[in-house]
């Protein structure tokens, strides 16, 4: 079990996150009954204190309050260190900017077959889509700069995305009526590839190797 300290640096965290106005932050004040109907917008306008910081963790935790929560974790010994040996790295997860997220991944599900797997926030500030196992993120940003300098610079691709049958998915999309930054090109370093822009200009490729 973690002990206090690690508690405390978790409520300074969000102390912190509130202060950067970070909208990630509105989830977890929502856990908060009296919170519960607040925009994410609402959430970073609050008068955000410690305590209340320190009552979020508690409650994230499984306890009704902070003071409950200190009283659980005393005691609890230290977290023992990991072996310098162990794998750390599972998986990576490109994350698109953009200026509307619904509207992203509305556009992966309708146009290049993926899920929506969860829009987070009020309105959506971040999401995530798949395919196949395939995952890629979505987040907020007032200005998607890659996506801007992508217009400018050729080929600057913000997510590559390895097919079994790229022209196969090209037909797909073809038929989808999506409209390609690059139709299917084999390049002289090998591979196969074409490339699709999101609403925001962000070009995402889809290559085979080899």
């Amino acid at each position: 079990m973690p002990t206090i300290e690690t508690y405390r640096k978790q409520a300074k965290q969000l102390l912190r996150w509130h202060r950067e106005g970070d909208y990630s932050l509105g989830g977890r004040v929502r856990r908060l009954e009296r919170y519960q109907s607040l925009t994410d917008h609402e959430v970073l306008a609050l008068k955000f204190t410690l305590a209340v910081a320190q009552e979020i963790v508690a409650v994230e935790a499984g306890h009704q309050s902070w003071a409950e929560l200190k009283a659980a974790t005393a005691g609890a010994p230290k977290t023992p260190r990991t072996s310098s040996g162990q794998q750390f790295l599972k998986s990576v997860r490109p994350i698109l900017l953009v200026r509307d997220v619904k509207a992203c991944a509305t556009f992966f599900q309708q146009k290049l077959g993926f899920e929506i797997d969860f829009l987070h926030g009020l309105p959506p500030f971040y999401g995530a889509v798949s395919r196949d196992g395939v995952c890629l993120h979505i987040r907020y940003v007032q200005q998607p700069f890659f996506a801007q300098a992508a217009v400018h610079e050729k080929s600057l691709i913000c997510a590559s995305i390895e097919v079994s049958n790229v022209q196969g998915l090209f037909e797909e999309f073809k038929a989808r009526g999506v409209e390609f930054a690059q139709t299917l090109t084999k390049q002289a370093w090998g591979g196969t590839d074409f490339q699709v822009r999101d609403p925001d200009g962000n070009v995402v490729s889809f290559v085979t190797y080899g």
